[in-house]
């Protein structure tokens, strides 16, 4: 599960980092401090769900703003897939909805 948190991290600041001709953002980049798969590892490992779901809900809101708000169509849909992954109740119920909020942060970028 660690490494789909990092990708959802990772999918989600390249909407707010990369520019068209610029460099790509990796998972080493400064931009990724915090979001790194040893980071949510750890998170995983201590059972922390609460954290897990600020640190994502952190890459989603930055992201939310870089596709131009709640009010676009990729807005509406990046929302209502981040409130799947918040309304987990149990970190055994997170990677369905982690897997579907990475997979379309993947599609749009």
């Amino acid at each position: 599960m660690e490494l789909t948190l990092e990708a959802v991290a990772l999918f989600a600041l390249k909407l707010v980092h990369e520019t068209d001709g610029g460099s790509p953002l990796l998972r080493d980049d400064p931009a990724m401090d915090g979001y790194e798969r040893e980071v949510f590892g750890l998170l995983v490992r201590q059972g922390d769900l609460a954290r897990i779901q600020l640190k994502i809900e952190e890459c989603v809101a930055q992201a939310l703003d870089a596709l131009g708000g709640a009010d676009t169509v990729l807005g509406r849909e990046l929302q209502r897939l981040a409130k799947d992954v918040q309304n987990a109740p149990r970190l055994d119920t997170l990677p369905t909805p982690l897997t579907t909020l990475r997979d379309y942060l993947k599609d749009i970028q």
